[in-house]
């Protein structure tokens, strides 16, 4: 008796399915303590909400340059408040900015 293509399709295909999952990851490194209060900080700040009242609808180019200058603040407030607390992060090497409008 012959196997139906059908049937031979699918053996044929089920291993290379099973091998698109990629590598197993390792689970990610807990935060360290305060990163979690520090980071609701930086988006509690005052210059992180006045920027949020400024979002004006339908209007993407200030959406856009909203958006940046609100990511740019909440990352300086959450590095200040980690200083604050003793547990600045290395490194120090600002992040590039898009060109644009603004």
């Amino acid at each position: 008796m012959r196997p139906s293509h059908p049937t031979l399709a699918a053996a044929l295909l089920l291993p290379l399915l099973a091998a698109c999952g990629g590598p197993a990851r390792a689970p990610a490194e807990p935060e360290p303590a305060g990163f979690a209060e520090c980071r609701a900080e930086a988006q509690r700040s005052a210059e992180a909400v006045n920027l949020g009242r400024q979002w004006m609808p339908n209007n993407p180019t200030q959406d856009e340059r909203l958006a940046a200058e609100r990511s740019a603040v909440v990352q300086r407030s959450f590095d200040e408040c980690l200083r604050r607390r003793g547990l600045a992060r290395g490194g120090g090497v600002e992040a590039i900015r898009r060109p644009g409008m603004f």
